[in-house]
């Protein structure tokens, strides 16, 4: 059992030199490789959460912007709305002041027209009259003579 001991002992004599390389080999490969590969991992996730958040940041911008946009477009299309209106009651009220005015100059044309026929037929009566006078003094002129023969 001895030589057993010894044997192990040996080996793990020999063993020693290779588990302190080992240990060696894992500080270094900690110290210049994972190390520096977790910093440039923690970087790149910082700059990839940080592009993350600006592109949040960037389309929640654009959205509020966007909707600036179209309360802007809106309130144009709203006052571009309200002037057809005006223009269009503006219109209509000039139609009505033209109908109107049309209106008055046909009635006083009518009326014009009707005095004017008044008087016409006034003038014709008194024509006729006067025509029917001389017509039957005329007719009375040649029956009165043949009789009285």
């Amino acid at each position: 059992m001895d030589k057993t001991l010894q044997d192990l002992g040996s080996i793990l004599l020999k063993a020693v030199p290779t588990l302190l390389l080992l240990v060696v080999v894992h500080f270094y490969l900690k110290f210049m490789f994972f190390k520096p590969l977790a910093a440039v991992l923690a970087k790149r996730r910082e700059a990839t959460e940080g592009a993350r958040q600006a592109a949040e940041a960037a389309m929640a911008q654009s959205n509020s912007r966007a909707g600036e946009i179209e309360a802007a477009l809106r309130k144009a299309r709203e006052e571009i709305y309200q002037d057809q209106e005006r223009h269009r009651k503006q219109l209509v009220e000039q139609q009505n002041q033209a109908i109107e005015q049309a209106r008055q100059t046909s009635h006083s044309l009518v009326h014009e027209a009707r005095q004017q026929v008044a008087g016409e037929t006034e003038a014709s009566k008194a024509e006729l009259a006067t025509y029917a006078e001389t017509l039957a003094e005329q007719i009375a002129a040649r029956l009165l003579p043949r009789r009285a023969a």
